[in-house]
């Protein structure tokens, strides 16, 4: 039938719903809201009820009741042309979105690329649109955790905040991966090679503590290693790629190099193989994160540290839920990471 010929169907009520399961209008509101104190065979009747009727909860008018909006705010301070173009987000962002669904929650994404985003963004958090946020991407100095704290709203942080002196953000929930321990596992698998002039190309180490972390665990290892053996990239593949060019310009005689995302390690690959640099032979890597879209599509293969990416971001929605529903949650959890063998090492 054409939706032109439907004029007269409306929508299941409330009342339709009370009236089909022999209860009142008030007891099937507690039923859709979850409330205790309603006997379990009142509740499969009123939810036998909603099934045969298509009755759909008006959710403005539930709000009211719950004061939830059923709504989780992503905040990140990266651009939005960025952060779509890098896979690491993206796979970050599809678990944050699969844990929401299952709460029956949507996310709304917020990004603050200039100045003047904050005083936007404090605006939306304060004004009772979401019931939490989960932010990542942050600087120090990052003045989130004072909006988030001022607002009251629950929150969650992906990867551990980067202090200045005098920061209290560890009373701030947070996931992050085991990024010195990953990087520790990478470059002594390098050494175990045989490979005696290990690089490393790092992310922005001022910036963020997965890239401090990551050089961390280089340098646990590498204690003597020469800084001209370390140079810093942007965690995009034509950082890794320019950063690579750079470190041969330097030592061209390096055997290997851990590289601290497998995004810039696609780039490294590139560069090597225009310099007619061999891998693994010449020159064996290692990357960081395990995106098999990437891991699994360079030539060769790569080798990389691992950690549940996806995993991460649903770990990130539940905390948050956890709090939002004032419940018991740990609070902050860092993900283990682990070597995966391929052909660049």
């Amino acid at each position: 039938m054409a939706l032109t010929q439907r004029p007269n169907l409306r929508r299941p009520t409330l009342e339709d719903v009370a009236r089909k399961s022999g209860v009142s209008k008030s007891t099937v509101s507690r039923v859709i809201n979850d409330e205790p104190k309603v006997r379990a065979e009142v509740v499969d009747r009123v939810r036998e009820a909603i099934t045969e009727l298509g009755y759909v909860p008006n959710q403005a008018a539930r709000q009211l009741v719950t004061h939830r909006t059923n709504a989780i705010a992503v905040v990140a301070t990266e651009p939005d042309n960025r952060l779509f173009l890098d896979p690491f987000f993206d796979c970050l962002l599809r678990g944050i979105r699969r844990e929401l669904a299952e709460h029956g929650a949507q996310a709304v994404l917020l990004f603050l690329d200039e100045p003047d985003d904050y005083a936007r963004v404090a605006d939306y958090l304060g004004g009772g649109h979401v019931d939490g946020a989960v932010l990542f991407s942050l600087r120090p100095g990052d003045r989130l955790p004072e909006m988030i704290d001022r607002i009251g709203l629950p929150a969650v942080f992906g990867g551990r905040p980067l202090l200045r002196d005098g920061d209290t953000m560890h009373r701030h929930a947070y996931v992050d991966g085991d990024n010195r321990g990953g990087a520790r596992q990478a470059v002594q698998h390098l050494v175990s090679l045989g490979r005696e002039r290990i690089a490393t190309v790092t992310g922005p180490y001022d910036q963020e503590t997965s890239a401090a972390d990551r050089l961390a665990g280089y340098r646990d290892v590498l204690l003597d290693a020469s800084p001209d053996l370390t140079e810093r990239a942007d965690y995009t593949r034509q950082g890794g790629a320019d950063a690579m060019s750079a470190l041969l310009d330097r030592c061209p005689d390096l055997d290997a190099v851990f590289v601290a995302s497998d995004l810039m390690a696609s780039g490294a690959l590139q560069t090597l193989r225009a310099r007619g640099r061999r891998v693994p032979e010449d020159v064996a890597v290692v990357g960081f994160d395990d995106l098999a879209d990437i891991a699994e599509s360079t030539d060769p293969p790569l080798t990389t540290v691992h950690q549940d990416v996806e995993g991460m971001g649903r770990l990130m929605a539940r905390l948050l839920f956890g709090r939002t529903e004032r419940i018991e949650a740990p609070p902050s959890v860092v993900v283990p990471t682990r070597l995966v063998l391929r052909g660049s090492a």
